[in-house]
């Protein structure tokens, strides 16, 4: 009886001591935790376990050992042995740094790091590894934690090849270090042993060769590769540049056709975004990216390589494999041909500038919700129409669904087949330097590069087609025919134009000499809009900012009348100031105009020209922008005001009763404010969207009563079983936390549509609740082996006193232990890899201190303070199929 009770015993302690064995094996790399917030702060750093109350779940913290960088452009690495024997996968990637000291910030795999005890400089020869590394993570410029799709990790085990983690930190500005800080800047990798269906990795794309000539605006880096491996599905991308970067796009080829997985400015938090929804890529597909750079601001050649002199064009995917076809990292360093990339889409082309609203929103990391402002901006939110047919008009603040990035949004107008139309400025602005009274003083800008018409999707807000580069100076309004060309002003040229809507950008006509301003009848001043006849093909012209007139001409170009401002009343006519915007009402067969500084807006005749009526409201606040139309009911006209000298009335848009004159509706954004609303259109189904040029924005606005998401912050997360037991930098898990509590902290949002969305201000008490401190942490491990042993002593007393009744006749059996064999050792895949450290060094002669090392990035020394969302994670849509590949 005692041997058998002692068995008992010793087989209950034995267990229990695997566990804490195996907890504090898993953590053996959390050498450095503590606060996200000031990662130089290592003086407060403590050793703190973490509770582990699932041993298949882990965190790892990988933190350098508080460096200071003592010169710009260091690079330092560190290294970390994978903590576990068995297959591990890495879900999720969570930085501590902030680009103030980190310009930024790679994970490697590896056998072979360089060294395996303390930090070293790894920016000469000797690199990361000795033998074949494979990119697991980057980051740069603050961008957001990294989750992975369910079902889909990083495999990684000390019995494989990739054994070993190597940090590798850029510092690039010494400066940062001015005040000796020591820096602790790392990563906490979310790890769990359940076997993964689906392994994740990393497929480089990267230029070598390009040249950007100097003073050059355009140069485009291309490249592409063959793919032949099993079949892969991107759910991420990530791209880079240094400071000359407009725009970075990756594309997948097949049967001749372009499909983008994603697109991007490298300006912005370099985060793994969310890639482009259904696109997989197999055996006999191309793989293609191009870089857009600007020469602008250099007198020397730019090339690619890794110090602040130097750019680089990377496009990252981050893809997931059947685990039976895994492969960790593949590269593309191939030079594009020309003919294959004559058919690149058109928005390649088409760089996307960042806004000083967009940087600002970026500094100060973890402090300001600029970011996930911006994030919402651009987030993928699928909405659910209200069937009500009132006309109280609500922003759809989810849309567009990715960010158009555009400049000045100065015309909207809709094609033939629904499509809006956008008419903005790109790089140029009209501010008080444009003009001496009617002349264009910014000639020698020459025309605007980028495609300057974007036809985008009107339910999603993708750029569906892109044109009119080396074209306009400052564009205006825009309108469409029956044919669906594009009719468009420029204010600065002074002109109006017919332009082909192929892509083509084929000038069909032209009225009015380029940067001649005049007042006859061959002779525009600052243009402002157009509208179109859809049956006689007549063209009508307003003109604009120092005529006060509307022309008439055929639709070949030839004029036909003029006239001015109308008024009932003979005695009193006003005329126009700033006839800023025209439509055509086919139903009444009149033309409509915003007279803007006089904010009123008047109907006329479009056979002859008479005054049919004027409407003018208070609520307008003296300035009528923009207006369309819309045939519903007695018709229904939309209009925006602008700001006032002489009125504090709000911006905002109105539907207003053709018949009566009644303001039926005012609308205005739920999220961002208008700053200058300049152009409105309204389409067949009563969606309306207004273009601001102040914030370089387009905003849609519908009917719906309200608007429930599927989606949050742009990425549709799967309900994920959430690992129970994990380390956070900024606060002590609650050991209690549910799991929805934790899945809520996470931002997750739920696979299937909801009846209704959660409230900001709930998810904020969630988030709260979710990572509440526990100040049980030390003594949680005794109170679990208290509870365990507790009621395994009454159940041996009430076996010991059975067996006492029956004459000691009865035996205690105990099973074999299979818990010997949880650490036992399994074999991992060989995986290969590209040192690119060793390539960069011999390729064409670059030994450029600080860059034979560099896998991906380099400095450009770009030291702008910024910002991140408040968002916990960025997480990812792309589902793992259920089927092998």
């Amino acid at each position: 009886m005692r041997v058998a009770l002692f068995c008992v015993l010793a087989l209950t302690f034995s267990s229990l001591s695997h566990g804490l064995e195996l907890h504090d094996h898993l953590h053996v790399s959390k050498r450095h935790q503590g606060s996200a917030l000031n990662p130089g702060n290592c003086g407060s750093r403590t050793n703190q376990q973490p509770a582990i109350t699932n041993p298949d779940d882990f965190s790892v913290d990988i933190r350098m050992p508080g460096v200071i960088s003592t010169a710009s452009d260091t690079y330092l690495c560190m290294s970390f042995h994978v903590p576990t024997w068995q297959d591990a996968y890495i879900v999720d990637f969570i930085p501590h740094a902030n680009m103030d000291t980190v310009h930024h910030m790679l994970l490697f795999g590896c056998q072979m790091p360089v060294k395996t005890s303390s930090y070293w400089d790894c920016g000469g020869r000797k690199g990361t590894c000795k033998d074949e590394s494979s990119i697991m993570y980057a980051w740069a410029r603050n961008a957001l934690p990294t989750k992975l799709p369910k079902d889909v990790g990083f495999k990684v085990s000390r019995n494989s090849t990739l054994s070993y983690f190597v940090l590798q930190i850029h510092y690039g500005d010494v400066s940062a270090f001015r005040d000796h800080h020591k820096d602790c800047s790392g990563l906490t990798l979310r790890m769990t042993t359940k076997p993964q269906p689906f392994i994740a990795g990393i497929y480089l794309l990267l230029s070598m060769d390009a040249v950007i000539p100097p003073g050059k605006k355009v140069t485009n880096a291309d490249v592409a590769c063959d793919y032949t491996s099993p079949p892969m599905y991107p759910f991420a991308f990530r791209t880079h540049t240094h400071g000359l970067g407009k725009v970075v796009s990756g594309y997948r080829i097949r049967d001749g056709k372009w499909t983008q997985i994603g697109r991007q400015s490298p300006q912005l938090p370099q985060a793994f975004y969310p890639a482009n929804k259904g696109v997989t890529v197999k055996n006999g597909d191309i793989l293609a990216a191009r870089c857009v750079f600007t020469g602008e601001g250099r007198t020397t050649e730019t090339y690619i390589g890794g110090t602040g002199d130097d750019e680089m064009c990377n496009f990252y995917i981050m893809y997931y494999m059947d685990s039976k076809y895994a492969t960790p990292f593949m590269t593309c360093m191939e030079t594009g041909f020309p003919e294959l990339f004559a058919h690149i889409p058109a928005e390649a082309n088409i760089p996307i500038p960042v806004s000083p609203d967009q940087m600002h929103s970026m500094m100060h990391m973890g402090h300001s919700k600029e970011d996930n402002k911006l994030q919402m901006e651009t987030s993928n939110v699928e909405q659910i129409p209200d069937q009500g047919v009132d006309y109280h008009f609500e922003q759809v603040a989810s849309w567009p669904e990715s960010s158009l990035q555009l400049g000045q949004v100065s015309g909207l107008a809709l094609d033939s087949d629904s499509n809006l139309v956008i008419f903005h400025r790109g790089d140029h602005q009209w501010d008080i330097h444009s003009f001496n009274q009617t002349r264009y003083l910014q000639k020698s800008l020459g025309p605007i590069q980028q495609s300057t018409i974007l036809v985008v999707d009107p339910a999603k807000g993708n750029i569906l087609k892109a044109s009119g580069r080396n074209m306009f100076y400052l564009p205006h309004g825009i309108t469409t025919d029956g044919e669906n060309n594009y009719w468009v002003t420029d204010v600065a040229l002074h002109q109006v134009f017919k332009v082909s809507s192929d892509g083509r950008d084929t000038i069909l006509l032209t009225l009015g000499e380029a940067f001649v301003p005049g007042s006859d009848d061959k002779h525009f001043c600052k243009p402002t809009d157009v509208a179109v006849d859809p049956e006689t093909g007549n063209v009508f012209v307003s003109d604009g900012y120092c005529n006060a007139r509307i022309l008439k001409f055929s639709s070949d170009g030839r004029f036909l009348s003029k006239w001015g401002a109308g008024t009932s009343d003979r005695r009193r006519r006003t005329p126009f100031s700033i006839p800023h915007s025209l439509v055509f009402l086919p139903d009444k067969k009149e033309v409509c105009v915003a007279d803007r500084e006089n904010g009123r807006i008047q109907c006329f005749i479009a056979k002859t020209g008479e005054f049919v009526k004027e409407i003018k409201k208070e609520e307008f606040g003296g300035e009528v922008f923009a207006i369309t139309y819309s045939p519903v009911g007695n018709g229904l006209i939309f209009a925006v005001n602008g700001e006032s000298l002489f009125s504090s009335a709000p911006l905002r848009g109105f539907v207003i009763d053709y018949s009566t004159k009644d303001i039926l509706d005012t609308f205005s954004p739920s999220r961002k404010e208008f700053i200058m609303p300049h152009d409105i259109v309204e389409t067949k189904d009563g969606t309306v969207f207004v273009g601001d040029a102040g914030s370089n924005f387009v905003f849609k606005f519908t009917t719906e009563t309200s608007h429930r998401s599927v989606k949050k912050a742009g990425i549709e997360v799967q309900e994920v079983e959430e690992m129970q037991a994990f380390v956070q930098a900024k606060v002590k898990p609650d050991h209690n936390m549910s799991k929805t509590a934790a899945i809520k902290e996470k931002q997750t949002v739920v696979q299937q549509p909801q009846p209704q969305g959660k409230t900001k201000e709930e998810e904020e008490e969630e988030k709260k609740s979710a990572v509440k401190p526990n100040s049980g942490d030390r003594v949680l491990p005794a109170i679990i082996t208290t509870l365990l042993l507790v009621p395994l002593l009454l159940v041996i007393a009430i076996g010991v006193f059975i067996c006492w009744r029956k004459n000691n006749r009865c035996e205690v059996k105990t099973e074999p232990s299979s818990v010997g064999g949880i650490l036992g050792k399994i074999r991992g895949k060989a995986v290969g890899g590209l040192n690119l450290g060793n390539f960069f060094a011999s390729h064409k002669g670059y030994s450029r201190q600080g860059f034979d090392q560099l896998s991906t990035e380099g400095s450009d020394q770009e030291r702008n303070d910024e910002d991140s969302s408040d968002s916990e994670n960025e997480e990812y849509s792309a589902l793992p199929p259920r089927t092998s590949s």
